[in-house]
């Protein structure tokens, strides 16, 4: 029996089961190796209704479709109407930000890449029209910058959705309608939804939330967030063999299974290349491409992308050298631990790629003083105050603010900061008991005081 058969025959085995031990209400999961895919489902879609989960179910793949966003720029890059380099007003005149100096340098390379340095969590409903990227692009006017364009990663929704409105004036048509012709078609995909009303087509996974950490998942109230963010993983849903077709053609030199040219082979690994690190965040990556996350590991180069939505993660490993990949999407519960459970195994056993442990405390890293860290940072989705007892420990306490609050996403939660290692501590995650969630400290105020907290998104002390 074939390593891909013996690992065809354990999801086959342990997958419900492994659904029931995190709470997961309904995944499916599919495996490419060698050229062959291999696909499993289990659970339901949807707890009220009871409707099973299928192979062929689609579900949203979040911020996954980041790198197909990165993906119809490199197509434009390919046909010389995009130049990476070129400051984003170049095509979009109309570009603005807080900092006037900021949004007139802004490259188009840098919104591929996260650095170009505005507050990133802008989520604004600008309506379903096939102008509601436009729209929410004119919005940005007031956002702040929270660091010169270039000089840091600091993860970016509002910086795709520019990249996808770059990508709609060039084509002369909306996001979805680009990611339909240039992309679905090509690749001939066909359970792929690039919206809600494509999604209804299908049998489509709806998000399950929980109240409280300790509660049941339940149906999230909506199925997806705003189309306005579509470019940076609002609505695009697809089962995990289609997601698998797109990731074939990136290992495939840009060619889809028919010998369709997709992309060109010099995009197609210019988007592997390194752009920028990552702070030690743990789970993250070590660096970023142009769209992918590079988590390259001493035992193997490895790439992909994770996406959250509205009760909805999707996991997406891919092991260029080794012809192996690996995309799980889910619609609640604790999905973190399913993803490490399975991935590991499928790496391991496919790829002998072994993923990181997850982060835990490190009390002998725990900082006595905590000078450098103490004090208020925030962004336009939450503030966070770090603080030290007279016991000399330290506390983070986060309070949701804006969209986030009226969603009633998060709760205001306060937790111990434990040593981690370096400037990078952990503190128990708010939405995921057992888990920890690890709080980088860069840069420096001109006191010693770090300037930044950085979480994946880099929020700015204020105090």
């Amino acid at each position: 029996m074939s390593k891909l058969s013996e690992i065809d025959a354990w999801l086959g085995d342990r997958l419900p089961a492994l659904l029931a031990g995190h709470q997961v209400p309904g995944a499916a999961i599919a495996v490419l190796a060698g050229g062959e895919v291999i696909d499993h489902a289990a659970g339901v879609l949807n707890k009220h209704t009871g409707v099973e989960s299928t192979v062929d179910s689609v579900f949203q793949i979040g911020s996954i479709t980041k790198v197909w966003t990165a993906t119809l720029a490199m197509q434009l890059v390919d046909e010389g109407l995009l130049d990476l380099d070129r400051p984003v007003r170049s095509y979009l005149p109309e570009f603005a930000l807080a900092d006037e100096d900021a949004a007139a340098r802004i490259t188009v390379r840098q919104l591929a890449c996260h650095t170009a340095g505005f507050e990133g969590d802008i989520f604004t409903d600008t309506g379903v029209g096939d102008d509601c990227v436009a729209k929410l692009v004119a919005t940005l006017s007031e956002v702040p910058q929270l660091f010169p364009p270039g000089e840091m990663f600091s993860y970016n929704n509002a910086g795709y959705c520019v990249l996808g409105r770059i990508v709609e004036v060039l084509h002369g048509a909306s996001w979805d309608q680009c990611v339909r012709e240039h992309l679905f078609a090509p690749l001939g995909l066909t359970h792929a939804a690039a919206g809600p009303y494509d999604a209804i087509r299908y049998r489509a996974a709806i998000g399950h939330l929980k109240a409280n950490p300790a509660d049941e998942p339940q149906p999230a109230p909506v199925w997806a967030l705003a189309r306005s963010n579509a470019p940076a993983g609002s609505t695009l849903a697809m089962r995990p063999r289609d997601l698998l077709t797109f990731v074939r053609m990136q290992l495939n030199e840009g060619k889809a299974d028919d010998g369709t040219r997709v992309l060109a082979p010099e995009s197609v690994h210019a988007m592997r290349e390194q752009q920028v690190p990552v702070p030690d965040l743990g789970t993250m990556g070590r660096a970023w491409g142009l769209g992918w996350m590079l988590f390259d590991r001493p035992d193997g180069r490895l790439i992909g992308h994770d996406g959250g939505t509205l009760g909805q993660s999707s996991y997406l490993r891919v092991v260029p050298d080794r012809d192996v990949a690996v995309a799980l999407v889910t619609n609640g519960g604790n999905p973190v631990r399913l993803y490490l459970e399975i991935f590991r195994k499928v790496l391991g056993e496919l790829a002998g790629v072994e993923l990181p442990a997850l982060p835990a405390p490190n009390p002998a890293a725990t900082p006595a003083d905590g000078s450098r860290y103490v004090g208020r940072y925030s962004s336009r989705v939450a503030d966070t105050v770090v603080s030290q007892d007279e016991e000399g420990k330290l506390w983070i306490e986060r309070t949701p603010k804006g969209i986030f609050a009226e969603a009633g996403v998060g709760k205001p939660d306060k937790a111990q900061l434990l040593g981690w290692q370096g400037d990078s501590l952990v503190a128990r995650h708010a939405q995921l008991p057992g888990e920890y969630l690890v709080h980088a400290f860069a840069g420096d105020d001109g006191t010693g005081r770090a300037q930044y907290l950085h979480t994946g998104r880099a929020d700015r002390r204020v105090d």
